[in-house]
């Protein structure tokens, strides 16, 4: 969990918060667009300033509506934001000048216990020279003036931010590279799923608040949010997780605007940082085309995958439900059998827990490594039982197999005219390893390797 500074940048839609943030971070983290409204969940990284450190914390566009509706539901997590930051950056567009929402977003910050540094966004050259003037009515004093797109200004956001955050109490923390095939290190558990299935509540469930914006309607989510979070694991004590939460993905041939093409985006670059991936399926409408084709863009890339089937509360025909998307998945995800179909209610928590374990115990699979020595006493035994086959007469002679990389599991399987075994040989060692050496149902990556030397053949 980071000891850093927290900074919040709030203001109303589409002054140029994402920009700010992304800027900060280093990284194209927060998605833009021209349209207002673009960011919902309130989204944190780790930035960098001048080398200053602090966690900067983008948030959306702060609206005056009704509480129950969705800008008044993101309008809650930004109030949330400010209220756990050190210090708030409030950003006005200097080019528009001063609006009324600006002036009651003003009000509200004013009345926080949190510190206010006024920004004005979008200074470079003349063209925001009036709306900074007006920005001194606001009652924070002289604005920062910056261009976030553009990077100008950079220093005396830091001279502004240096009073508000003081390194000196905070932890030093050596840096340490994480060790992937440490048990203890977070596990990165990415949610994904088609719209709608329940992915926001679930982290919501899991952390005990309202961390993420929900409701009725689809789409909700737009960047890929990750969250740091202890699970108490009922046999271990608290476990680290970092809970990545993505957009809903729908068939492709659906997705039309550019903005969802952007989430879709976000949400499969996320899978390439996850460890383990949870597709949430709606139990109310079963296992369809989409969940598939997701599942399978999962265990093309190497990841470990586990189904849940959410809102379990409220199936019907919950055994023979089970069953049926159990037998599809089989069949659907012939390269991985067995992968693991698990039942919760995000609304009610029930099946978290099991969830959980069964999230970790993937992730060791995943990151298991056998040896030598007991691979190729496996491996004698494999091709003895079922030797492999001799196209044109002439024999396939396998010498022995090592495993060259976990994360998934690659193996390396050495001999000679190996590019004549056939696929359903080499699917039969691959399923052999899973099976017979405790790594379930993770991707297995199988490598064949001839010898060097011509004549040996």
């Amino acid at each position: 969990m980071s000891k850093l500074p927290k900074v919040a940048i709030v203001g109303r839609p589409n002054v140029g918060k994402s920009t700010l943030f992304n800027r900060l971070v280093g990284k194209k983290l927060a998605l833009v667009d021209d349209r207002p409204g673009v960011t919902r969940d309130r989204r944190e990284g780790d930035a960098t300033l001048v080398g200053m450190e602090f966690r900067i914390i983008d948030t959306a566009g702060y609206e005056d509506q009704d509480a129950a509706s969705l800008p008044g539901r993101m309008r809650a997590q930004t109030e949330e934001a400010v209220a756990q930051a050190d210090v708030a950056l409030f950003m006005i567009d200097s080019r528009v000048g001063l609006v009324p929402l600006d002036e009651e977003i003003a009000r509200w910050l004013r009345g926080s216990n949190t510190p206010v540094v006024l920004v004005a966004n979008k200074a470079e050259g003349k063209a925001g020279e009036a709306g900074i003037l007006e920005s001194l009515s606001l009652g924070f004093g002289d604005p920062v003036q910056l261009s976030a797109e553009h990077g100008e200004g950079m220093g005396d956001l830091f001279d502004a931010l240096l009073p508000h955050i003081e390194h000196d109490d905070i932890e030093e923390e050596e840096e340490e590279e994480e060790d992937p095939e440490n048990p203890d290190a977070p596990l990165k558990l990415a949610i994904v799923g088609r719209p709608n299935a329940g992915k926001s509540t679930l982290i919501n469930k899991m952390l005990g608040q309202e961390r993420l914006i929900t409701g009725p309607e689809a789409g909700i989510t737009r960047d890929s949010i990750a969250i740091e979070w202890l699970w108490n694991d009922p046999d271990r004590g608290e476990r680290a997780v970092r809970l990545i939460d993505t957009a809903g993905m729908r068939k492709r041939a659906n997705v039309q605007d550019k903005l969802e093409k952007l989430s879709v985006a976000d949400a499969l670059h996320a899978i390439d940082f996850a460890e383990v991936i949870v597709l949430l399926l709606d139990a109310t409408r079963g296992l369809e085309a989409q969940d598939l084709r997701i599942a399978d863009s999962a265990l093309q890339e190497g990841r470990a995958l586990v189904v849940a089937l959410n809102k379990w509360d409220v199936a019907e025909n919950a055994s023979s439900l089970f069953n049926g998307v159990k037998a599809a998945l089989e069949e659907g995800l012939s390269q991985v059998r067995g992968v693991p179909l698990m039942t919760v209610s995000a609304a009610t928590g029930k099946g978290i827990d099991m969830l959980m374990k069964v999230a970790f115990e993937t992730r060791e699979a995943w990151s298991k490594r056998v040896g030598t020595g007991e691979l190729n006493r496996w491996f004698e035994k494999a091709i003895e039982a079922n030797p492999p086959p001799a196209p044109g007469g002439k024999r396939i002679k396998l010498r022995y197999l090592t495993q060259a990389k976990t994360r998934p599991p690659g193996f390396v399987l050495f001999g000679t005219r190996v590019d004549q075994l056939p696929m359903s040989y080499q699917r039969y060692l691959i399923n052999g390893i899973r099976r017979d050496l405790g790594f379930g149902a993770v991707p297995v990556r199988l490598t064949l390797r001839a010898p060097k030397n011509p004549f040996d053949r």
